[in-house]
């Protein structure tokens, strides 16, 4: 994808690695990032620094993630780029049982990790079937690939925001529509910031915002599905594939090496 010229909206873009990709769209020449946040007063902040628009979101709420669309498709005649970014996290929590995490935080995960890229899909796809041509940007994480030690409905959640965007890939790709997605291990972002030395996530070391974005441009410039700012997620995930069992085993390993406690 070239960026010069496009129109893009970032979900999550007050912050992290919302932040940085809307520096790095801006910077890449995109005409006008639509920057999306739950703390409006952010959003705004970063679309001050990068000459675009902030908005207050909170991607829960499908009716205003779609008028939000509907917003910028009428003032702009369309989005080229939607970024569906948003995350959160938590763990699981005493007794640390993969069970442990109340429902509260499991609808919340889903909502946010699986439903916002529903609603954002869902209220896009019209706008770029007819023009035969969109795309979109799902942030899941290498958990979605692997898992994520401590926090069970985060993995879950994440595992099924990579089954949304290869359906989405698989579905659309006839009609024009392009699908990368970003799955990164440990972040220095606020979600990590008090985890030492980004817990289990970090075994591979903990990169910037701007890492993950520069990662994003490369990987949108070849319009890759996959966008790994972690290079050694790849090999994690063909040694799961290769033998689940022996895979299984490493990570309970790596579990006992941690302990629970990794949020």
């Amino acid at each position: 994808m070239e960026l010069t010229g496009k129109l893009v909206v970032v979900t999550g873009g007050g912050n992290g690695i919302g932040k940085a990709l809307c520096e790095a769209f801006a910077t890449a020449g995109a005409a006008t990032v639509i920057v999306a946040d739950l703390d409006g007063a952010a959003a705004e902040a970063v679309a001050a620094a990068v000459g675009g628009e902030g908005h207050g979101l909170d991607v829960r709420q499908e009716a205003a993630l779609a008028a939000l669309v509907e917003e910028v498709e009428t003032r702009y005649g369309r989005i080229d780029l939607f970024c569906s970014n948003a995350g959160i996290i938590a763990g699981d929590g005493e007794p640390w049982y993969a069970t442990s995490a109340p429902n509260a935080t499991w609808q919340a995960m889903w909502d946010i990790h699986v439903m916002a890229h529903v609603y954002a899909a869902r209220a896009c796809l019209p706008g770029m079937i007819a023009r035969g041509e969109g795309y979109f940007l799902n942030t899941a994480s290498a958990a979605g690939l692997l898992n994520q030690v401590g926090d069970a409905a985060y993995s879950t959640t994440k595992h099924a925001a990579v089954g949304f965007a290869e359906a989405l890939a698989i579905t659309h790709g006839d009609d024009g529509i392009k699908v990368s997605c970003l799955c990164p291990q440990a972040v220095a972002t606020q979600m990590i910031a008090s985890v030492e030395g980004g817990g289990t996530a970090g075994v591979d070391g903990v990169i910037s915002p701007a890492q993950v974005a520069a990662s994003v441009i490369d990987g949108l410039a070849e319009e890759r599905f996959l966008i790994l700012p972690h290079p050694q997620v790849e090999s994690y995930r063909q040694r799961k594939a290769q033998d689940y069992d022996r895979w299984l085993g490493g990570m309970r390993k790596l579990r006992r090496r941690f302990g629970n406690p990794t949020i």
